[in-house]
């Protein structure tokens, strides 16, 4: 029997198929692409039992005013816009998608659930015959909600209504589908074409890769992300992503979902969605901010709805806009760090209570304890 040090192998060094592994599993430095470990992180909320802070969430939030940014806390962070960039990917179909319905529409730059209306909204965009060339990866839905957990299908993954677009875009501008998810593809150059018209025509991203669904995905500082994002509010009236988000909030992410929650309460005013790995884009339309507000939140550890729930509470409240709070922690309260907001917000944000009448503390007992 060959000892594992005897065993050929095609991933070592000086192999062919050593080129589609990293070098080390420390990391790599890139010059000009800095790691989340060289990256000034600030705390941007903590959740403390009793006074003592038992978990710290770390992340960056910038704020632009139209083109300029008037507020980052926690580094420039370089990351990938993800799902957060659906509105933008779809705004090159624009056109083409049209005559769609409402649903249809908000569908396109969905991030959802799996849910039965979310999978009927992305499989009325295609003919049945047409199924076959979405290239969505099989998933289940996020949420089963007590229901048997189902076998995995591409319609159930979160970006199945965007897939439909883009091949139902395709056809009416008379593209080849084969090859739409590949960054030498007319909707990736489009989509691009897009990007530049908030960040100029000479703006390039450091790296392009490939998301978890497939398509590609670039990167961006979280203040480039926020100047685009404010850039969509100067937009609102030239399409329809806006309306359609406003009009189906519960299809552009689900029941409970954070992005879904703040179309409701933004009352129209407001475009929220999210993307993997931490994600929160905001665009708001606010009399204060004439040229559009874009603010954008990375956690850096990635994913943490609640978190970022309480985070977006606050900001948004000291706008003036409610939300109301998650889901109560266990036995904790959440603590937000002012760093969120610009300094002009202070007062206001200490008003902004991250529990609820109802949700007392529950972290202590209420009488003297000897130790």
């Amino acid at each position: 029997m060959m000892s594992d040090n005897t065993i050929p192998s095609a991933v070592v060094d000086g192999k062919p198929g050593s080129s589609m592994y990293p070098n080390s599993s420390l990391g790599e430095n890139i010059e000009g692409i800095p790691t989340g470990r060289e990256v000034a992180w600030e705390p941007l909320v903590d959740y403390r039992r009793n006074g003592v802070s038992e978990t710290t969430i770390h992340g960056a939030v910038a704020w632009s005013h139209g083109d300029e940014v008037i507020h980052s806390f926690g580094g420039n962070v370089l990351c990938y816009g993800r799902s957060m960039m659906k509105p933008f990917m779809l705004k090159a179909f624009t056109k083409e998608l049209e005559d769609t319905s409402w649903e249809q529409k908000a569908i396109s730059v969905a991030s959802h659930n799996g849910d039965t209306e979310h999978v009927a909204a992305a499989q009325s965009l295609l003919s049945e015959p047409e199924w076959p060339l979405m290239l969505t990866p099989l998933d289940v839905p996020l949420i089963q909600f007590g229901r048997q957990v189902r076998r995995p299908r591409r319609w159930y993954h979160t970006c199945s209504g965007e897939h439909a677009a883009i091949l139902y875009g395709c056809r009416q501008k008379g593209w080849n589908r084969a090859g739409y998810t590949l960054p030498t593809h007319e909707v990736f150059k489009a989509y691009m074409t897009q990007i530049r018209t908030y960040l100029g025509e000479d703006w390039t991203p450091l790296r392009v890769a490939k998301d978890g669904c497939g398509l590609p995905t670039v990167s961006n500082t979280v203040a480039e992300l926020a100047q685009i994002y404010a850039g969509l509010v100067r937009d609102k009236d030239d399409d329809w992503i806006w309306e359609s988000m406003i009009r189906n909030p519960d299809l552009v992410g689900g029941f409970n979902r954070l992005d879904s929650t703040i179309l409701k309460a933004g009352e129209g005013k407001v475009i929220a969605k999210e993307g993997a790995d931490g994600l929160l884009g905001l665009a708001i339309e606010h009399p204060d901010y004439p040229k559009g507000l874009g603010v954008v939140v990375k956690i850096a550890h990635g994913w943490n709805s609640q978190a970022t729930w309480y985070i977006a509470r606050a900001v948004l409240g000291v706008l003036g806009i409610k939300l109301r709070n998650p889901y109560p922690l266990n036995r904790q309260k959440a603590f937000i760090v002012p760093g969120i907001v610009p300094e002009k917000y202070l007062e206001k944000l200490q008003t902004i209570d991250t529990w609820d009448e109802w949700d007392p503390d529950t972290d202590r007992w209420s009488f003297d304890i000897e130790a």
